[in-house]
């Protein structure tokens, strides 16, 4: 084990744990480097990027809403050498799986499972940043369990641009510097990037078919250790920061139902993120207003929520029907305006019993409005509140995936053996692909 990744996988704010585990992961990858390029690979680039956890912010941040947010402590460790053509060669160390394209605009960006994101940014930046671009060969390993909600796809994403930004040295072209300032701005961009939208000059392309926004590698790229952070979005802005106690501990529970977006998940997604954008267009059309966003065209005056209600009591809309848009709106509404900062204060204040009441609203109107819970979610985060976590629930696209629980250090352990057992008694089956284990809020990615 080399002792100078653990020192700075320490330093960065990984705890002693988890630092340990990534080391080895690095070793993993660097061991397929070393076979492809020999002596090569003692020069090469490393990067650790995080999974996130969506504490709060069930499908708001496309709608320019609110989000709480925070890295978790697994993730992908990754190394590259670049290359002297446009050849890029990725391979998947923990899973033996390979793949190879070239950097070209012209890329087909189509592929099975993970290999789309990679050729997605390939084909992007092919796009963004004209003339020669220079390959690598990468191999990463990853603990960060897939298809669970916290944003194993967006992480990868994010790895294979942060290599390439670093190979080519794009932060120094003009280009660059001109679009890209803060990393808020890069999350941003990465988060066009997967949806495939227009950023700044930065021209659009087909994307990875999702219609999300950045609140993925916003917390991929600007979470800090132990801190919890309110963003909003539309653009990015950090509004607020919560620390995460020590006597306070952050556990996971991964459902064992798949929630890839890359898969039959997809229209789900889809769909509540359209919604979101019909009820804008119904707004902008009753009332002739140009919002930008949803959340804009809430806040455009205080009599603007009980307008955007009114219009969608008749809406003009094939595709919705009026109670539908209504509850799309409620859910968007009230945990982007009240539950999210409300949670922050009593965060702040370490009032834990409303913190609690505040994440209970907000599962409740996941379950019951935004309708992305499925029975496996619902149950975890209600048994963890009966075993004793101050506050649970579901997070991510939804339709799968994973809840957090926050506990008292003291107790978290337990809790979490109890929440283990009583789910594998309840869904048999899907605990055989279930993971549960503690976190701390981990710090954002880096290069090294």
């Amino acid at each position: 084990m080399n002792p100078g990744i653990m020192d700075r996988l320490l330093a960065r704010g990984l705890s002693p744990d988890e630092a340990e585990r990534k080391a080895e992961l690095f070793r993993q990858a660097e061991a397929i480097l070393r076979a492809w390029r020999g002596s090569d690979s003692e020069n090469c680039i490393r990067c650790f990027v995080p999974g996130r956890v969506e504490v709060l912010g069930k499908h708001t941040d496309y709608a320019g809403g609110r989000s709480l947010l925070c890295a978790v402590e697994r993730g992908i460790c990754a190394v590259a050498v670049p290359r002297s053509d446009a050849t890029i060669r990725l391979v998947d160390a923990v899973r033996n799986q390979q793949c190879e394209f070239t950097l070209s605009p012209d890329l087909d960006p189509r592929a099975d499972h993970w290999p789309i994101y990679p050729r997605t940014v390939a084909r992007r930046l092919a796009r963004n940043f004209p003339g020669p671009l220079r390959g690598m060969d990468a191999a990463f390993a990853s603990d960060l369990p897939r298809a669970s909600g916290m944003s194993s796809s967006s992480a990868l994403l994010t790895c294979v641009y942060l290599l390439l930004e670093r190979c080519n040295d794009l932060g120094g072209r003009p280009e660059f510097r001109a679009n890209i300032r803060t990393p808020e701005e890069k999350a941003a961009y990465l988060g066009c990037i997967e949806n495939g939208q227009t950023f700044g000059t930065f021209t659009g392309d087909a994307g990875v078919g999702t219609f999300g926004g950045s609140e993925d590698h916003t917390a991929i790229l600007c979470s800090r250790p132990g801190v919890l952070q309110q963003y909003a979005f539309c653009p990015t802005r950090l509004e607020a920061e919560a620390p995460l106690p020590s006597a306070c501990a952050m556990l996971i529970a991964v459902s064992g139902v798949a929630a890839d977006k890359t898969g039959a998940a997809r229209e789900q997604y889809n769909r509540a993120s359209r919604a979101a954008g019909e009820i804008l267009r119904l707004w902008r059309e009753a009332t002739g207003r140009d919002d930008a966003t949803l959340f804009a065209a809430a806040a455009s005056s205080k009599d603007a929520p009980a307008g955007i209600r009114t219009v969608l009591l008749c809406p003009a809309s094939s595709t919705y029907s009026s109670q539908a848009l209504l509850d799309r709106f409620d859910q968007f509404f009230e945990e982007s305006v009240r539950i999210i900062p409300d949670a922050t204060r009593a965060l702040r204040a370490r009032d834990w019993e409303a913190f609690g009441r505040c994440v209970d609203r907000s599962q409740a109107l996941a379950e019951e409005k935004l309708g992305n819970q499925i029975p496996q979610t619902i149950e975890l985060a209600s048994s963890a509140r009966e075993l004793g976590a101050f506050a649970a629930s579901a997070f991510g696209a939804g339709f799968g995936g994973s809840v957090w629980a926050m506990a008292r250090a003291e107790n978290a352990t337990e809790i979490l053996k109890d929440w283990e057992h009583g789910y594998r008694r309840k869904f048999p089956v899907q605990a055989q692909t279930s993971a549960f284990f503690l976190t701390g809020a981990g710090p954002a990615a880096f290069l090294f």
